[in-house]
């Protein structure tokens, strides 16, 4: 199973994801699930992905297929323009408004979540039917977050259907994958103006409770931090199990639990016994 989660915040994004992938009780395994893209100065995403292993390499391949098609085509504007004597911005492959975007020719980051979603669904689709027969599912299911210059950075989680929904300042945070257990922190501490660095906190303390309910979840955690209107990704850290920083915070989490539970307003019975 995995967990991710990913923060809207008036400062920015942070995406919090484990790195535990089961193929069964004897087979456990590594894989990162947080994946950085500038395929443009103009632009930044981070996805997370949830669900079929299989999937969401498939899909996470035919995006770099597409960047470098993309690549290639530019490239060959370029040299087509400087042979005609044109200008190479004329010969750009461009995209009408009722044409697909991918991520280099996005106009706005839901174009962006409505690609990856295609993707998705498309790659679920050429191997639905082999894995019906073998009893096991396809489906995958994602995180994207972003900005692209000139518009808001935003947080988006795609559907195994391929729709998305996005994250608001009233519903600052998404989820994937095991993700009741981490729920409670994010709503009872989590809001949309903490800073980057107390949403990465909480995000942390997420996974880590998850952790300790479902032993199918599991480090290494890895954590990224985007400024607003940065276009970079400032933080990013990769925690492996035997790490201090993740004791240390599930220690520090626990007592002030422990703590809380003895400032508890006393029954009635407590107070006056007869």
């Amino acid at each position: 199973m995995t967990y991710c989660v990913g923060f809207l915040l008036e400062s920015g994004l942070v995406f919090a994801s484990d790195s535990r992938t089961n193929a069964g009780v004897d087979y456990i395994s590594s894989y990162s699930k947080l994946h950085v893209f500038q395929p443009a100065p103009d632009r930044l995403f981070v996805l997370m992905a949830a669900g079929n292993l299989g999937t969401t390499q498939a899909v996470l391949n035919r995006i770099r297929r597409d960047l470098a098609l993309d690549e290639a085509a530019a490239d060959a504007a370029m040299l087509s323009a400087f042979h005609e004597g044109r200008s190479a911005a004329s010969n750009q492959p461009g995209r009408g408004s009722g044409e697909s975007h991918d991520l280099l020719t996005a106009r706005y980051l839901f174009e962006a979540a409505d690609y990856v979603g295609r993707l998705s669904v498309s790659v679920q689709q050429a191997f639905s039917a082999p894995l019906q027969q073998a009893g096991a599912s396809g489906e995958a299911s994602f995180i994207l977050g972003g900005q692209i210059a000139g518009q808001p950075h935003g947080l988006y989680l795609i559907y195994p259907q391929g729709n998305a929904i996005m994250a608001t300042p009233e519903t600052p945070f998404l989820q994937i994958g095991e993700s009741k257990y981490g729920k409670p922190p994010l709503d009872y501490v989590g809001h949309h103006k903490l800073s980057l660095e107390d949403a990465a906190r909480l995000c942390l303390v997420s996974q880590i409770v998850t952790r300790r309910s479902n032993l199918t979840v599991g480090p290494p955690f890895e954590i990224a931090l985007m400024p607003a209107d940065e276009l970079r990704v400032s933080h990013r850290l990769k925690l492996e199990k035997d790490n201090r920083q993740i004791t240390s915070t599930m220690e520090i989490w626990a007592r002030g639990l422990k703590e809380a539970l003895a400032k508890l307003p006393r029954f009635q019975w407590e107070e006056d016994p007869l």
